[in-house]
């Protein structure tokens, strides 16, 4: 029998809507009785795991869906709306929309982590300290872990940011980047979501404050620092460096 995956692959061939519709290979089987749209949104979210959907594939419209599961049409948009506000999805309006696959679930992280952080009103002692301790974790592995792709990465950005300082311009989002880069080279999934979360709650406190071209050149020196430190394997020194490029950001905010 042609596996699931197998179905898919031959989308080369096949519309993905002809691959849903032919009966015999339709991955969308009708429930046995009627299910909640929280059945049907975990039913799809398991297609999107396992690799059968993947990013990009479109959907079929809400009415071959409701038939598919069996469902109402109501049940297949409460569905489709969870899906989209988790990250899976997104929804195009008007000609040629319709549900299409889309990691976007990185990016919700971020903000509801943001969103925590204004709903709990955290301290800046409070947000400086957690980031203390996840920033030397990641830097910690990044030493371990960082290729030859991810130091290039790194260089490339403290090149770019020292240019921007050299003609008198802010380097904040390419400074924001350096640490982002540094959670790549940990090599580490849960770091890179992490510090994405941080970066979010970062820029909303950064953007509290003018933009200040002596901070963001202070940033690019201490980024260069830590960046040779990484490379000479300096583990205490690197660790040393990035406490004291955060904990030199604390007292700016506060």
């Amino acid at each position: 029998m042609t596996s699931k995956k197998t179905v898919i692959l031959l989308s080369d061939n096949k519309t993905l809507m002809e691959i849903f519709m032919t009966v015999d290979k339709a991955i969308f089987k009708p429930f046995k009785t009627q299910r909640t749209f929280e059945e049907v949104s975990s039913k799809i979210k398991a297609f999107i795991f396992d690799g059968t959907l993947q990013a990009g594939d479109k959907l079929p419209s809400e009415s071959e869906l409701a038939k598919q599961f069996n469902v109402g049409r109501q049940t297949i948009r409460e569905a489709l709306r969870i899906l989209e506000l988790s990250g899976f999805i997104i929804v195009k309006k008007g000609y040629g929309g319709g549900a299409i696959i889309k990691d976007s679930i990185s990016k919700k992280i971020k903000n509801l982590m943001l969103d925590a952080f204004r709903m709990e009103k955290i301290s800046i002692d409070e947000f400086t300290a957690a980031r203390l301790s996840i920033e030397k974790a990641i830097l910690n592995k990044a030493i371990d872990n960082a290729d030859d792709q991810d130091i290039n990465a790194l260089q490339e950005n403290i090149d770019k940011a020292k240019d921007l300082i050299a003609k008198k311009e802010i380097a904040i989002d390419l400074n924001f980047d350096f640490h982002s880069l540094l959670a790549k080279a940990s090599k580490n999934a849960v770091f890179v979501i992490v510090e994405g979360a941080i970066n979010a709650i970062h820029r909303n406190i950064r953007s509290r404050i003018p933009p200040d071209f002596e901070i963001s050149e202070i940033a690019v020196q201490n980024h260069e620092k830590i960046l040779d430190a990484l490379i000479k394997k300096k583990r205490e020194s690197a660790i040393s460096l990035i406490e004291e490029h955060i904990l030199k950001m604390r007292s700016i905010y506060k």
